[in-house]
């Protein structure tokens, strides 16, 4: 009887129900390896399920007798291999799905593989809901998966096609959104983030939303969680979990992020770090300030500890995933309670949960109904990037309203004249930590591109440097940084980003200002580069020639600190670096961000608190310091490298020349 009342539920009325079958991914056990097509098992399929809540369902494969028509595989079927992330176009009538011909499984029998081949990678295919037409969109070397239709007919998928890696763990490729056309050309970069992404989907409203991997200057695990930019990618923002109090006081990561229909609110999956994308439930609710805990959760599977965050073994509690939202009410979702061979259940946030279908040898994932659902608004493109739009010819710009409308407390008597501009620098090279990059563990290579003029009302306007992931600092009038990003965003050619201030209340609604900001009362100020050794960045250009002049000649006494330049200290540093960056300088890695502990603020910055005017190196710089002069520039020089995290590399390759003083320009930007 339970079971009868549930399946009358008028938001089950659809007649076809599409989902995958798939065997969990070998390697790691880690949120970033569970996607590489080389740890992917053969098995599986795409499977639609006929009238799912009537007394006798009938299971089809759908593409049991469809032949690719296009593409490398062209003239085969795709048997043997794996399947991911299907998704369904808002007529209902095509169906996205990524496939790996899993060859590294063979070639491993199914232990830890590093190989990206086009064999063993996933790529992006296209269907009829009837199974006819299949034709492959995408190959290469990389893996392409989680394609999503959005309301224009693009396609955003995540892949690995920007390059990059991983800086902690091991041999990890990174993947970020790409957009192509629904036919696989003019593949286009969405996001030029030099960390990971996952799942994108699109909200009621046209945007896109997905998960983020957030990890710039700060600790290594604390921010995964729900993101948001428009359909060309411009403009990413976080609303919500990216500067939590504690790792422990909400979901470690959000996965598989689904917009409710008719609602403001998104159903997640509350997955792990150190797992796959499978946990506990919960509804997302933007609109109440974000707590940095959980003030804009509720819990729909209370009952499953949030993994990592709550629930340890992690594996135990990987019960639920791939929610598909019916209403705040009613979702479709894959569940076991032994976290094994999942299912598909209908369930409701008052416990109720009913089985649908589930196969005794292999899991299901994914279920999505095969039928027409709304189609958002198309949001009209900004940026000149796509095909379509690269007859738009305009600069790139960046604006800020007014730095100091914030949600903190500027120290008193601040005055802000700069913003200094700083380029975060993909990872090129595969092994994790290595280069090391300076003191901070797993740190970012970074770029200082210059500074932009601040007006005296707190605007800025600059042209804006496309496709690089960067970050802002506040100067004061000594040059000082007052204030730092610890995230990143980027532009896109011809966009105009604007943002209100630094750290503005996300929920309210922008002031309308009584005038025009002095900023945009002029042409956009250029980017005005800074000292040599700061872009590239290189400590032995930037800071030794300073320690050169006034330090290393009365350093040379016994039990003085050795400040010469000689490049044999451990990672290739300087007896001079090795001997002031961990004492003396200024730096957040992924053990002092820093989370739990709050050293230098946890989550976010402290201002006036942080780099130049909190290093112990400051206070040596002075006459008081055996009478230490340092010019103007000297100085900056110091304060520049303590704002920049103390690092002693700029790039990723060639070390060895770095050491010495040589300009190494980064392979990849």
């Amino acid at each position: 009887m339970k079971r009868h009342i549930a399946f009358a539920n008028p938001l089950l009325d659809f007649q076809k129900l599409l989902f995958i079958k798939r065997h969990d991914p070998g390697g790691v056990f880690h949120m970033c390896d569970q996607y590489y097509g080389c740890n992917a098992k053969p098995g599986g399929g795409l499977f639609v399920l006929l009238e799912p809540f009537g007394p006798h369902p009938r299971l089809v494969d759908l593409l049991a007798n469809s032949v690719v028509q296009r593409g490398r595989l062209k003239g085969q079927k795709l048997e043997g291999g794996a399947f991911l992330s299907p998704e369904v176009s808002f007529d209902g009538e095509t169906i996205l799905f990524a496939y790996s011909e899993a060859k590294a499984w063979e070639k491993y029998r199914g232990g830890t593989a590093y190989e990206w081949t086009p064999e063993c990678c996933y790529h992006i295919f296209k269907v009829s809901a009837d199974g006819s037409g299949l034709v492959q969109l995408t190959d290469g070397p990389w893996d392409d998966f989680d394609p999503c239709f959005l309301p224009n007919g693009r396609i955003v998928f995540i892949t690995e096609r920007r390059g990059g890696y991983l800086r902690c763990g091991r041999h990890c490729p990174t993947y970020t959104m790409y957009a192509m056309r629904p036919d696989g050309s003019d593949i286009i970069c969405l996001s030029f983030h030099e960390t990971h992404e996952w799942h994108p989907s699109v909200a009621n409203d046209g945007m896109i939303v997905y998960t983020r991997w957030d990890y710039v200057d700060r600790d290594t695990n604390i921010a995964h969680h729900i993101w948001t930019c428009y359909p060309d990618g411009r403009d990413p923002r976080s609303f919500h979990g990216n500067y939590p109090v504690r790792r422990e006081g909400r979901p470690w990561m959000e996965m598989s992020i689904r917009a409710v229909p008719g609602s403001n609110k998104f159903v997640a999956v509350t997955g792990a770090h150190h797992g796959n994308a499978f946990g506990s439930l919960v509804l997302i609710d933007l609109r109440p300030e974000d707590d940095g805990a959980m003030s804009q959760l509720t819990r729909l599977t209370p009952e499953v500890p949030f993994p990592e965050a709550e629930g340890r073994p992690i594996r135990n509690y990987m019960v639920y995933g791939t929610p598909w939202p019916l209403s705040e009410d009613d979702y479709l979702c894959v569940y076991d309670p032994e976290a094994k061979n999942r299912g598909i259940y209908w369930i409701d946030r008052f416990g109720n949960k009913e089985l649908i279908y589930r196969d005794p040898e292999i899991s299901c994932l994914s279920p999505i109904p095969l039928r027409p659902r709304p189609r958002p608004p198309v949001i009209p493109s900004r940026t000149s990037q796509a095909a379509e739009d690269r007859h738009k010819d305009r600069p790139a710009t960046i604006t800020v309203m007014n730095v100091y409308d914030s949600d903190f407390q500027w120290p008193e008597g601040t005055r802000i004249e700069a913003l200094r501009i700083i380029q975060v620098l993909p990872k090129t090279t595969p092994p994790p930590n290595q280069p090391r990059i300076g003191v901070a563990n797993q740190t970012n290579a970074r770029a200082v591109l210059g500074t932009v003029p601040v007006e005296s009302d707190g605007s800025a306007h600059f042209e804006a440097p496309v496709g690089r992931e960067i970050y802002f600092q506040a100067i004061d009038q000594f040059g000082t940084a007052v204030m730092s990003m610890r995230s990143g965003t980027y532009v896109h050619p011809g966009e105009n980003l604007t943002c209100q201030g630094c750290h503005e209340r996300k929920r309210r609604p922008p002031p309308h200002p009584a005038v025009v900001p002095l900023a945009l009362r002029r042409p956009p100020s250029k980017i005005q580069p800074d000292v040599p050794g700061s872009n590239p960045f290189n400590y032995v250009r930037l800071v030794q020639p300073v320690l050169d002049r006034h330090c290393v000649d009365c350093h040379r006494q016994e039990k003085a600190i050795d400040l010469s330049g000689a490049p044999d200290a451990p990672n290739g540093w300087t007896r001079s670096y090795f001997n002031l960056a961990p004492k003396y300088g200024f730096y957040y890695h992924v053990n002092n961000g820093s989370i739990n502990t709050g050293i230098h603020g946890g989550s976010r910055t402290v201002p006036g608190k942080f780099g130049a005017r909190a290093a112990k190196l400051v206070q040596y710089l002075d006459q008081r310091h055996y009478g230490v002069e340092l010019t103007d520039e000297e100085r900056h020089r110091i304060n520049l490298w303590l704002d920049c995290n103390s690092e002693f590399y700029g790039s990723y390759e060639n070390i060895e020349a770095q050491a010495r003083g040589e300009v190494v320009l980064p392979t990849l930007n």
